[in-house]
């Protein structure tokens, strides 16, 4: 085996290795928002409520 195939073995590998990452990543991501989803309520009435009240809190400091 040569050189040159040494190296496109080990940055096919590279690639590869990276794809999964990529794909684990995506993975984690979308459990990621999916459970900071429940925190935040869905309406968009409420989630302007709620930030009216936080910066109440803020400002009454």
């Amino acid at each position: 085996m040569g050189i040159a195939d040494q190296f496109k073995d080990k940055a096919k590998e590279l690639a590869d290795q990276a794809e999964q990452k990529k794909k684990d990543g995506k993975q984690d991501g979308s459990r990621e928002r999916s459970d900071r989803s429940g925190d935040r309520p869905s309406d968009p009435r409420e989630r302007a409520r709620d930030a009216a009240e936080q910066a109440r809190e803020r400002f009454d400091r």
